[in-house]
């Protein structure tokens, strides 16, 4: 795995990078202090369901880490080519893995079909889309997998990086997020007030969001979602370099760590199923050292939300158990005044649910800007 350079090295490092290239940036000072930053764009080839919707730029931009200080992450901004509103939404996409060429922005391989059907609909409505990879994928640096903070701080950033190229757009955004960026989505509900600046978040939806991690990892080994245990182990080191994930993994769940540098989800899990729970970890279980990092990086909830919230779960979800959103997470989150509104979709699976609600969900999004 790749070791993260520390604090303000990879902003410096980018911006020389750029002014050697002759593209005009804003000073190193200056863009070390200020999240949204666009330090590189180029136009970007949309998926075949994109293109005759919108225009896209592939961006590098400015964000800070959970600790305050400033690194880069890459995503894509599309604008619609006709009924522009004025308004973002952020798409916050789903798990596609931990290595570089795991960014959708950089690979419409793990552009997934559910993300293009839930981005086309909101390009549909006019509402210019932000879509960030997250910081480390497709950016210097390793992924803080499920480290719901990091991701909260790149969507919102995403925004400001939008507004930075299209000075037309408005401050009200909207997240919509599934799985990982559901929870990335319902953590940066929680810092919008104290992050956002002049922006107005006026709602988060989430489809089949990760939450209560620390109860879903004691049933996973054994299970054909191992792989996922074994990213968000590294998702911790990540965030915390003194947590070792090979202390957490069997000889033979280490011995095929070199898939999360070559392959992206599909070949990860692929790699992770065959494994008995011993396999996977010491004993077949899951040490409460893994769980109490998964409690404190990874469950939305732990702070009051600032916006309307909409859950939207599937009933046959293979991936997030639906009564971890059912249960817990819409109780939780119910406990601090903002209105939480869930949606059962009987018979869905984890994929399934982004594309039966797209226009429940577009829906929804539209009653949160009026």
């Amino acid at each position: 795995m790749r070791i993260a350079p520390p604090r303000r090295w990879v902003a410096a490092a980018q911006l020389l990078v750029l002014a050697v290239a002759g593209v005009a940036v804003a000073s190193p000072a200056q863009a070390a202090v200020t999240p949204g930053t666009v330090l590189l764009q180029s136009t970007a080839t949309l998926p075949a369901e994109l293109s005759p919707l919108a225009t896209g730029k592939k961006i590098q931009y400015l964000t800070t880490t959970p600790s305050g200080a400033t690194f880069t992450a890459s995503g894509l901004i599309l604008t619609p080519k006709t009924g522009k509103t004025g308004k973002t939404v952020v798409w916050a996409h789903g798990t596609t893995g931990l290595a570089d060429k795991c960014a959708p922005s950089a690979s419409n391989d793990v552009f997934w079909p559910e993300a293009r059907a839930a981005v086309a609909k909101l390009l549909q409505r006019g509402w210019t889309v932000a879509a960030p990879d997250y910081t480390g994928l497709g950016s210097l640096g390793n992924h803080p997998y499920l480290i719901g903070l990091s991701e909260a701080r790149a969507i919102i950033d995403s925004v400001k990086a939008a507004r930075n190229l299209d000075s037309t757009l408005g401050t009200q955004y909207v997240i919509d997020g599934h799985s990982q960026g559901g929870q990335g989505g319902l953590f940066a509900n929680q810092i919008a007030p104290s992050y956002d600046g002049a922006l107005v978040l006026k709602g988060v939806a989430a489809i089949a969001p990760a939450s209560n991690l620390d109860l879903i990892a004691p049933d996973i080994p054994g299970t054909p979602g191992q792989g996922y245990l074994v990213m968000a182990l590294y998702g911790i080191n990540a965030i915390e370099p003194t947590f070792n994930p090979e202390t957490y993994l069997a000889p033979e769940a280490k011995a095929k760590k070199s898939v999360l540098t070559t392959g992206c989800l599909y070949e990860i899990l692929a790699a992770y199923a065959p494994l008995t729970p011993a396999q996977l970890v010491p004993g077949g279980t899951v040490p409460a050292a893994v769980l109490s990092r998964l409690d404190q990086y990874g469950n939305p909830g732990g702070t009051a939300p600032s916006s309307p919230i909409l859950i939207v779960h599937g009933t046959n979800d293979e991936a997030v158990p639906y009564d971890l959103s059912a249960g817990p997470l819409v109780s939780t989150l119910s406990t601090y005044g903002q209105p939480v509104e869930f949606v059962t979709l009987e018979g869905e699976t984890h994929d399934g649910a982004v594309f039966a609600s797209v226009d429940t969900v577009a829906t929804w999004i539209a009653a949160r800007f009026t």
